[in-house]
């Protein structure tokens, strides 16, 4: 890897979203706008964006989600569908020309500065956890073929990453991105996803590595533990 900081690429939308009624007469948020003005992001997120079930979105350890466009190329390409970016309820989309943020090269405790990076008003970003797909997914693909995308998302683990917001500030589309931290090298989100839907048992040594993973989110070390030898 090369030196820290390096950057990764612009922030190329930024999208908000309004909880509105949903299928299953259920309301969601999944449906998120791009906008071009600057917002400002707190501890829980981005000013104007909601999360309508707030037991399993939202909060401090889900304030910002960022998903690959890669993941809409493969998503798009298995099922033959034509899923645009931005559907699936991402607040960020990161690009450059020649590198692309994923799960291969995204790490579990990775630090993202949003902005010019000698600017102490950066906003900063700390990955703590995947993204983990449910059954709306389903319903916004709306296709009987792909009425399980969200278990294909999973078990492929490309469903993409939630961040902590480590510094506020304000963001907007056109800034550029660069990785500041990287300090479990090892932990990048394949990897996670990995041993997550593996049968096996995992070896004590690779168990103590994970769980000793400060910022990981208690209920994905958990789901890790019960696979302890």
């Amino acid at each position: 890897m090369n030196p820290l900081p390096q950057k990764v690429g612009i922030l190329t939308h930024l999208r908000i979203g309004k909880a509105k009624p949903f299928s299953r007469e259920k309301l969601s948020a999944i449906h998120k706008i791009p906008t071009t003005e600057s917002r400002f992001v707190n501890e829980l997120g981005i000013s104007e964006d909601e999360q309508a079930d707030l037991r399993h979105h939202g909060g401090y350890l889900k304030a910002v989600h960022q998903m690959s466009t890669e993941t809409y190329e493969r998503l798009n390409a298995h099922f033959g569908i034509n899923l645009p970016i931005g559907a699936l309820g991402e607040n960020l989309t990161v690009q450059a020309p020649n590198f692309n943020m994923n799960e291969t090269n995204v790490c579990i405790g990775d630090v993202y500065h949003f902005g010019n990076f000698n600017c102490t008003d950066a906003v900063k970003l700390q990955v703590v956890q995947p993204r983990l797909p449910c059954y709306k997914i389903n319903d916004v693909i709306n296709k009987p073929h792909a009425k399980h995308a969200a278990l294909w998302l999973s078990t492929n683990g490309i469903s993409g990453w939630y961040y902590k917001v480590i510094q506020t500030g304000n963001l907007q589309a056109g800034m550029e991105v660069f990785l500041a931290a990287r300090p479990y090298p090892f932990a990048n989100l394949q990897a996670l996803w990995q041993l997550i839907n593996q049968q096996s048992n995992l070896d004590n040594d690779t168990l103590t590595m994970w769980l000793n993973i400060d910022c990981l989110a208690t209920s994905w070390k958990e789901n890790l533990a019960k696979k302890a030898r």
